[in-house]
């Protein structure tokens, strides 16, 4: 096939790997007709079809998944190697992409990472905000950051944070018309604001602990949110019970916004942890952006912790 073609072929990987023509097309930098008039093109050269394509979703063919499965791995490991000499150079080069929830983003990476920018003006990062378990190696993320306990056994893990207390907290407001909780049955008559999960869809169950035995809470309310400040909000905003980080309420405790109740229920969750592959060669750029979110008083004098180690909430 002629060399040409290898950016068809990245396109095409981008298409199979999103489902989607407009999401592949939004990575790439290009507009979706441009996308598809690409796809058509390598189809038309290769003479079978890669991609089935409906009204509503977009699959890889027999003949496409075999080229996603066969080729994109060796395009990979190429792409490694690249790295590996571009590391060769006096300072760090690339992009590292990351992906993460909104609060952690704020409160752990963007702080530790944008002191780095200006020293290494070829270190670019992009950092996506997202709620979804996301699969970093399908997806082509450099990092990942998950609670330690929900990080896979195949992944080198790397502690951000110590271990995160969680918190019940509601306005005076809100408790100006309903009475303090103590216990799990008048928690699960209190008005309390649900998460929905991006992943699956379903609500999220509230993770309590109590004299040392685990418990799901499964609350109800009249909202339901997909971001953790936009329910730190509604608390505030006096229309029910949050089930938040201690870290995001703990000012707000403190002053008097919210009241936090049922404390010897809450449990703490496994630190924050970065985690990403095991390859071959990490490069430098990642490296120095692991050195740089990593939790500096991590037991652990080299700060990498097996994934295997991690007991599991649920």
């Amino acid at each position: 096939m002629a060399r040409d073609n290898l950016n068809d072929i990245l396109a095409f990987f981008a298409v199979a790997r999103e489902r989607s023509f407009t999401r592949a097309a939004a990575k790439l930098g290009i507009t979706q007709s441009a996308l598809s008039h690409i796809i058509r093109s390598l189809e038309s050269r290769l003479g079978v079809r890669l991609l089935t394509r409906t009204t509503r979703s977009v699959s890889p063919t027999e003949a496409g998944e075999r080229l996603l499965q066969n080729v994109a791995p060796r395009l990979e490991e190429i792409e490694a190697e690249i790295a590996a000499v571009s590391d060769l150079g006096d300072k760090p080069v690339g992009t590292i992409r990351i992906t993460a929830i909104d609060h952690v983003i704020d409160t752990v990476l963007w702080p530790r990472i944008a002191p780095l920018l200006p020293q290494y003006p070829d270190l670019h990062v992009e950092i996506s905000s997202d709620y979804r378990m996301v699969d970093i190696a399908a997806e082509r993320y450099d990092i990942g950051v998950r609670h330690g306990d929900q990080v896979e056994k195949d992944m080198i893990a790397v502690r951000l944070t110590a271990d995160t207390p969680m918190a019940i907290v509601g306005s005076p407001g809100y408790f100006a018309w309903h009475q303090q909780p103590a216990s799990l049955q008048e928690l699960l008559k209190q008005n309390c604001i649900n998460l929905r999960l991006a992943s699956s869809g379903g609500l999220y169950a509230w993770e309590l602990e109590h004299e040392g035995r685990p418990m799901e809470a499964r609350v109800r309310g009249q909202v339901v949110l997909t971001n953790v400040y936009h329910i730190l909000n509604a608390a505030l905003d006096g229309c029910g019970l949050a089930f938040l980080p201690e870290s995001m309420v703990a000012t707000h405790v403190r002053e008097g916004r919210l009241v936090s109740v049922m404390p010897d229920w809450c449990p703490s969750f496994p630190g924050l942890h970065a985690y990403y592959p095991s390859r071959r060669h990490t490069s430098r750029a990642l490296a120095l952006i692991i050195d740089a979110i990593r939790h500096k008083e991590d037991g652990d004098p080299a700060g990498v912790l097996s994934a295997a180690a991690f007991g599991a909430r649920r």
